[in-house]
């Protein structure tokens, strides 16, 4: 039983460790002020803290986003959600050729802000597993992030 309760208590620590929803009143002012200016028309917006940044999630007009932000207000990445028609080719094709019995729940455009460079995420579930792939414009993985460790929950 000590075994369960361990496990069970290690597990809610590693997934509280990774990301965890905050009010904008727990938001350092200056990442508050950042999202402001370069997002004016943000709406419904949700926060985390992760890693020691800011996440923001938000609407603006027809586009859903996320936003990394360090706690002086520096922009990090920028996330738009996308639909899987929208990946670059070359990533559909790897999809298909090395990701055979997954469906594509979700897929993001994510832009680093220091050095402009694209890439893009395609989330992935089959039954009992669930990952996050983020790969290059040319198809090319970059990294995987199993359990979709991102984001918490994922």
């Amino acid at each position: 039983m000590k075994t369960y309760l361990l496990l069970a208590l290690a597990t809610g620590l590693a997934g509280a460790a990774k990301a965890q929803e905050i009010t904008a009143k727990q938001v350092p002012p200056a990442a508050v002020a950042s999202l402001k200016k370069a997002y004016p028309a943000a709406k419904s917006i949700k926060w985390e803290k992760e890693d020691g940044n800011y996440e923001a999630e938000f609407q603006q007009g027809a586009d859903r986003l996320s936003v990394v932000i360090t706690p002086a207000g520096q922009l990090l990445e920028t996330e738009t959600e996308i639909r899987t028609a929208q990946l670059p080719a070359a990533v559909r094709s790897k999809l298909v050729r090395a990701y055979a019995g997954y469906q594509v729940t979700e897929a993001a455009r994510i832009v680093t802000a220091a050095t402009g460079a694209t890439t893009y995420e395609a989330e992935l579930r089959r039954p009992g597993k669930k990952m996050d792939v983020i790969f290059d414009a040319n198809g090319a993985v970059v990294r995987t992030e199993a359990g979709g460790a991102k984001n918490g929950e994922k």
